[in-house]
């Protein structure tokens, strides 16, 4: 009951082996009530980076509250909304906030919001993030595009039923990361003036910030940065089908990096700081994906 006065009851999902396309087919007719926009590229943006919907034009909004089963975004610098609309001239699908593990969400739940763009027509994944820097050349500012990542999260949206009409059972992560869409993130960058790092990001439940031990042991793995979100929609992406790319907005050094303690305002601060160079590669990347047929490898 305690949670249930809080807004926050658990929300209950088919587990049978067609759940995610039972879910995905409600969630996109509800969405075809409101708009019949067919997105090419799908924009996940994270912790302070939803500046990137203000480019958007004739744009449909939906709170995520107003989709079946969806509850609203709850965390901070999260506007919790499924746009859809044109960016630099493309149909793009936008989600201006996403679901976390750490708010309590199954992970199923929480690559939702992935699958439903892909099956409203997104054959093309871009996932951006605020994270904190691991190593010594990650500083907060940097933009790291995403070249592989460690899911530290114990969990994986996949696990019960497989849904075979979205994927296989056992998907290849090999390249998750698509080489030529990292390489022309890079491009785009070098168009606009602005430097990209590239590097591996790790995913983490949280909401706890890492304890200086666990930034060591990350740091051991070959992580460069390191978050609370991403990694579920990645795995959920490939599964799919989806080819993706990725990028981390660093706004902090991890913990125990420089002897300073961690605090959400502080990461807002810089992602908000940094987010009109993020944005501007977004735009010229979407620019250069519908030049080319909306991907890269001809997906």
């Amino acid at each position: 009951m305690e949670d249930e006065a809080l807004g926050a009851a658990p929300i209950s999902l088919p587990t049978g082996p067609h759940s995610f396309t039972q879910r995905l087919e409600g969630l996109a007719s509800a969405v075809r009530a409101r708009s019949d926009l067919v997105p090419r590229i799908g924009i996940v943006l994270g912790s302070g980076l939803g500046s990137v919907a203000d480019a958007l034009i004739d744009v449909t909004a939906i709170p995520f509250s107003e989709l079946p089963g969806w509850p609203a975004a709850s965390a901070p610098g999260h506007a919790g909304r499924l746009l859809l609309g044109q960016l630099e001239g493309v149909p793009v699908a936008c989600l201006q906030g996403r679901l976390h593990l750490y708010e309590g969400h199954q992970a199923r739940l929480v690559v939702e919001p992935v699958l439903l763009m892909g099956w409203l027509g997104a054959r093309v994944i871009l996932l951006t993030n605020a994270a904190g820097g691991i190593g010594a050349g990650f500083a907060a500012g940097t933009l790291m595009v995403i070249a592989d990542h460690l899911n530290l999260t114990g969990t994986s949206p996949l696990s019960g039923p497989n849904d075979d009409r979205i994927g296989t059972r056992f998907p290849d992560l090999v390249d998750a990361w698509s080489p030529a869409l990292r390489a022309l993130l890079h491009e785009c960058g070098q168009a606009e003036g602005i430097e990209l790092a590239e590097g591996v990001y790790a995913g983490l439940t949280g909401p706890t910030y890492e304890t200086p031990a666990e930034v060591r042991m990350l740091r051991t793995l070959g992580a460069d940065a390191v978050g609370m979100s991403t990694v579920m929609e990645a795995i959920a992406a490939r599964w799919a089908g989806l080819e993706l790319a990725g990028v981390s907005l660093i706004t902090n050094p991890g913990a125990g990096v420089t002897g300073q303690p961690l605090t959400h305002e502080e990461v807002l601060t810089a992602a908000n700081e940094a987010g009109p160079r993020l944005s501007r590669v977004v735009r010229r990347f979407v620019r250069a994906l519908g030049a080319d047929g909306a991907s890269v490898q001809g997906g």
